[in-house]
């Protein structure tokens, strides 16, 4: 089984890099004629990001792929020689923060390119070092206090259950929910200034819209976005009492009024077909599957690793190979979700209007350079949502 084990994640490396270069190649072939959607100064450049962001994915999964092999062969035996606790809880959370640290070290690299050089060359990215260095310091704060009771929490399940993995699913999808549930009101703000709308028509039409689709939120919000990116973009984040409508700064200034409104009106469009919901049983089934997997792990991959099967090397594989299944399993959930996003701007263009939804989607493309173009193996495997040319096929525009 160990060997089983390597084969398949070399294959999935090989998988992720020809699906990489068949992009890339497609793109490249495209990006030079017809502009499609885009102006054709956009058209181009997002053509030329898009290829550079798959080159960049190749050297990333080449990368993973040593890091990977640096593991099972001496990482984590080199790990394990320099942490020293007799209590096994406390030897799991202080194991599987280490090893946290130490991949999240080794993929700063391709961070640092990606927001400093390739984001910024393209005019997406306006963090500044400051900016950059206290989100990391945040983030890493609350993985440590967090993260670590969350490892408690599961090597205290392992070592105390037979069938571990059928409680470790539960306390996890739980601890997920609870996350969903304070995102807006407790988490988001520590990285994001929130301010209320400072245009009450606006204001006043979005609580229509609400009203009218049934949807008690906690608010409509406006978030300081533009101080890391110029993209645009908007969410409904929370569940129950902590729903909340969160525009990104760059969207309220692009757009105007009807087309927010039906930008909007397809996110409830999710909230009025039960998509939330939807989307929530299928992050159950995709992490039931995972528990179900790992909880399950033969002896024989803990020998050819040369290690004891013990909770932190359980976790451990989990962290290290739950990327795999999820691959796997995205081609099924991707499909379902572009299905739920056709539905979803039917209900937008029926809050606004067809023209509304397609105008203010054009120019979310236009403004993010988002290359409304890509080969069908990229779709499959990473695309949530449609074709951008489909869509706007479907609400009666002529994209030929």
């Amino acid at each position: 089984m160990f060997e089983i084990m390597l084969v398949v994640y070399v294959i999935y490396t090989i998988a992720k890099i020809y699906i990489s270069v068949a992009e890339a190649r497609f793109v490249a072939s495209r990006k030079d004629g017809k502009a499609v959607i885009l102006s054709e100064k956009n058209f181009k450049e997002a053509g030329e990001y898009k290829i550079e962001t798959s080159k960049m994915s190749i050297v990333s999964s080449l990368y993973d792929l040593l890091i990977f092999f640096a593991w099972i062969g001496f990482g984590f035996k080199a790990l394990d020689s320099v942490i020293n606790f007799e209590n096994s809880m406390l030897y799991t959370v202080a194991y599987i923060l280490a090893f946290s640290a130490i991949n999240f070290i080794l993929g700063l690299p391709f961070d640092l390119y990606k927001t400093f050089n390739l984001d910024k060359r393209y005019g997406f990215s306006t963090i500044d070092i400051k900016t950059y260095v206290l989100d990391q310091i945040k983030g890493a704060g609350m993985f440590l206090i967090f993260g670590s009771l969350l490892i408690w929490l599961l090597a205290f399940i392992i070592e105390s259950f037979e069938n571990w993995w059928i409680y470790g699913f539960g306390a996890v999808f739980i601890v997920v929910l609870f996350i969903n549930m304070i995102y807006p009101t407790l988490i988001a703000p520590i990285f994001n200034k929130f301010s209320p709308l400072d245009n009450e028509e606006l204001q006043t039409a979005i609580e229509n819209l609400l009203n009218k689709a049934g949807l008690k939120s906690s608010g409509v919000y406006k978030i300081d976005a533009s101080k890391r990116d110029k993209r645009l973009n908007a969410y409904f984040g929370g569940l129950g009492k902590s729903k909340r409508v969160v525009l990104f700064d760059t969207l309220v200034k692009k757009l105007e009024t009807k087309e927010l409104l039906a930008v909007l009106g397809h996110e409830l469009g999710h909230f009025k077909h039960g998509d939330i919901v939807k989307n929530i049983g299928a992050s159950a089934v995709m992490l039931f599957v995972m528990f179900a997997f790992f909880g399950n792990i033969p002896q024989s991959i803990f020998d050819g690793i040369g290690v004891e099967k013990t909770p932190h090397m359980i976790l451990i594989l989990f962290l290290l190979l739950s990327s795999v299944l999820s691959f796997l399993m995205m081609p099924l959930f991707g499909l379902l979700s572009r299905h739920n996003e056709y539905a979803a701007d039917e209900y937008g263009s029926e809050c606004e209007s067809k023209e509304a939804l397609a105008s203010a989607l054009m120019k979310l493309a236009d403004e993010n350079k988002s290359f409304p173009l890509s080969h069908p193996l990229t779709v499959a495997f990473y695309h949530t949502h449609p074709a951008l040319t489909e869509r706007l096929e479907k609400l009666g525009v002529d994209v030929s």
